[in-house]
């Protein structure tokens, strides 16, 4: 089993996120000890796509010049990370109701027609089909679920659309008003769904 773990959250010291994704990934290790796990921090940032990266990925791969393939490579990379991937953990704080911008520019850096998707006479279709998702969020504010939450909607759509439709929340919302109660609540859905899996 290959687990790929992403995070996200611009604290790397005290962040709830961080926290609840360590505990995820150390329960699935448990249950699969055979497990590789690949851990995948976008908090540093990632090259954001532009006209030059656009024009080589619409280049037929065998048409791509030495430089086009180097503008690709980090996408290649990230590409075939979560195609080899059976289990992925994304770690998503809430940032102004959104995720955040490095995750963003991950998300674009993987939706690759051909390679993640296709387009069909009946619109498109995701090819990581088979895998299993796990989102895991923390909010100051912002209740998961609300008509303000622009995150765990946005992240299950992105993943329905490269074909990881067996996608699992696990939110620590309202951290400001009750963050013991929150975290808790969060590490018990954890064990809880985990149990599920297990049976």
């Amino acid at each position: 089993m290959n687990i790929l773990k992403i995070e996200s959250s611009a604290r790397i010291n005290g962040s709830v996120s961080r926290q609840l994704s360590n505990q995820l990934v150390d329960e699935l290790a448990e249950q699969n000890p055979a497990a590789n796990i690949i851990e995948r921090d976008v908090s540093a940032g990632l090259p954001v796509i532009n006209e030059n990266w656009v024009n080589a990925n619409f280049t037929p791969a065998d048409q791509r010049s030495e430089a086009q393939k180097e503008t690709l490579a980090l996408s290649d990379q990230l590409v075939e990370e979560i195609k080899t991937a059976d289990i992925v953990v994304i770690a998503a704080p809430m940032y102004n109701f959104g995720i955040p911008a490095t995750l963003k520019a991950y998300i674009d850096l993987i939706c690759r027609a051909g390679l993640t998707f296709k387009y069909t006479e009946n619109g498109p279709v995701g090819l990581l089909q088979g895998k299993q998702a796990f989102i895991v969020t923390a909010t100051g504010g912002t209740p998961i679920g609300s008509s303000i939450d622009f995150l765990s909607g946005y992240l299950k759509q992105v993943l329905g659309f490269i074909g990881i439709s067996d996608a699992s929340l696990i939110s620590a919302d309202r951290l400001n008003a009750h963050q013991n109660q929150a975290i808790e609540a969060a590490k018990t859905e954890i064990t809880r769904l985990l149990s599920a899996e297990a049976a």
